[in-house]
Order: C-alpha cells, then structure tokens, then sequence
C-alpha cells in the first residue's frame, strides 16, 4: 500500500517526513514524501537553513505525480505542519485529486498548531484553515491536547484540569464540526486523574472511546517529531487494522513509547528511530487501550 505524506523535513533529525518516512517504510509501505520545507534541522535549534518549498512548487510536484498515475494508486494521505495557507489548499486539492481516482483513500491530518509549553507557533491563519477547510476532509486527526482546546475554543490548559470526560467531549465537538471525520486521536493528553509519571492518548470516535497511558519519561532536551511519528504510524496501523481504533491506539503508544524510551537511554535531542526500529514493528512491551466511554 502507498501513502503519500505531505510535510516539512528536515536533513539531519527527524521531524515532519523525516520522522514519518521511515517508521512506515518499517510497517511495509510505500511512502512518497513530498516536502513543503527543506531544512537543515528542525526550528528548535539556535538555527537553520534552507528553504521553504513554494505552494506552486509542491503542487507542480503533485502533477508529476498525476501524470504518473500515483494519485489514483493512492491509499492514504498524511500531512502535518502547514507553512501557510497556500500550502493548505495543495494539501485539500490533493485529497480531493486522490479520492477522485479512490474513493476509499485515509486521509489523516495532524493539525499542527502548537503546543502547551510553546503556544500557538503557526501563523495566525492557520487554526481557522484547519477548522474551515482542512478537518471537513479528514477521516482522522491527530491533535495534541492543546491543538484540541484551540480547535473547540476552550481555553488552553482546561481540559488537563478537567476528568477525561471533558477531553472526550471536545474531541466528539470536533468530529460533530467536520463530517468526513470518523476518529480523533489526542496526543500528550493529561486530565484531572492523571498520574503525575504518565502521559496519556485519547481516541474518539462517534459513539466509543479509549485511552492508553505510558510512562512519562525524563528528556534531557526538548524533544521534536514525536507527535510526527505517532501521526505516521496511527496511519499506518489504522490501514493494516481495516479501522480498528483501540487495536491502533495501542499499537502506536507500545511502539512510540520504546522510541522515546532509547532516546532518553541514548541522551539525545532526536528521536532514535533507527536504533528503536525493531520495536516499529514489534514492541518488546505492549500498552493495551481501555475503554472509557
């Protein structure tokens, strides 16, 4: 199966593709990355450089494509991080162009738009293209939870002081705005109950939901691509699963835990991906999703 991943990337590191790439290629499929910046390390760094990949750019990349027969072949559609509101359209126009050859094709969206200790860091367009234009063409997102608050209008930081009850809630707010929307996935998800050494992930569909907790681990710096990979992998595993939410939930927290786990071990900013490639596939230690609702 192919899926083409709209995203940033990165030449040393891994964030956007470069965190997407290879945990799928992993889990067996083909990946087209198509990139919308090309840097040399990700944003965090005292600096960078490279380009931004022009929006007339990437779509002339998307035409080639085309004319290759690769739209109409594709099963899913991954993007992330918007740059802009040019960008934002490709990526529409492009689910659009996929699901005219497959009407069967996943589109996921990880609606980048921030997080609690940064804030919002996207320009300021961006929450309301995702709201209006981006997630009425998603089968599945992938907000953390801040993204979510700002998505359902809550203000940032009251859903962690809230039960569970009211994290499911907004992500329910979300599908009902957005009617393509079968599932949301709420990363870095903490509520009232939470324990202080685990982090938690949500997953909401219409009627059910599920929650799995993992250990919460010791970074030694900020750490980026995290919420790329689980994007990337709950695509994947939402694929080979035929939809099965708790069964891809689990999966993608057993998985993206061991990654995190040999970062930490290794002392790292990166994720080690490469050297936690194994557990891609086959997690040593399994995380199984419970349900809440």
């Amino acid at each position: 199966m192919s899926i083409l991943s709209i995203q940033s990337h990165v030449a040393f590191g891994h964030v956007g593709n470069a965190a997407a790439t290879f945990p799928l290629q992993r889990l067996g499929f083909d990946v087209w990355p198509v990139h919308t910046v090309m840097f040399s390390n990700h944003t965090g760094y005292e600096d960078f450089a490279g380009p931004v990949i022009d929006a007339a750019q990437v779509r002339a990349v998307i035409d080639g494509m085309a004319r290759r027969g690769a739209l109409a072949a594709c099963e899913a559609v991954l993007s992330g991080y918007l740059g802009s509101a040019a960008i934002g359209a490709v990526v529409r126009d492009t689910v659009q162009r996929v699901r005219a050859g497959n009407p069967a094709a996943l589109y996921v969206c990880d609606p980048v738009i921030g997080d609690s200790d940064e804030g919002v860091y996207v320009a300021a367009d961006i929450p309301e293209l995702l709201r209006r234009e981006i997630l009425p063409e998603a089968d599945v997102a992938l907000p953390n939870q801040f993204e979510l608050e700002v998505l359902t209008g809550h203000t940032p930081g009251t859903l962690a002081r809230e039960p569970a009850a009211a994290t499911v809630a907004a992500a329910r707010a979300l599908i009902a705005a957005a009617p393509r929307l079968r599932a949301v996935v709420v990363t870095s998800a903490r509520h009232r109950d939470t324990a202080a050494d685990t982090i938690e992930m949500f997953a909401v569909d219409r009627t059910d939901g599920w929650r799995v907790a993992t250990p919460r681990l010791p970074f030694v710096d900020p750490l980026s691509g995290a919420g790329d990979a689980v994007s990337a992998l709950f695509a994947g595993h939402w694929l080979r699963t035929r939809g099965a939410l708790p069964v891809s939930l689990g999966a993608v927290a057993s998985a993206v835990h061991v990654v995190l786990e040999r970062t930490v071990a290794l002392r790292r900013r990166e994720l080690a991906l490469v050297a936690a490639q194994d557990a891609l596939v086959d997690p040593p230690r399994r995380f199984a999703a419970t349900r809440i609702v």
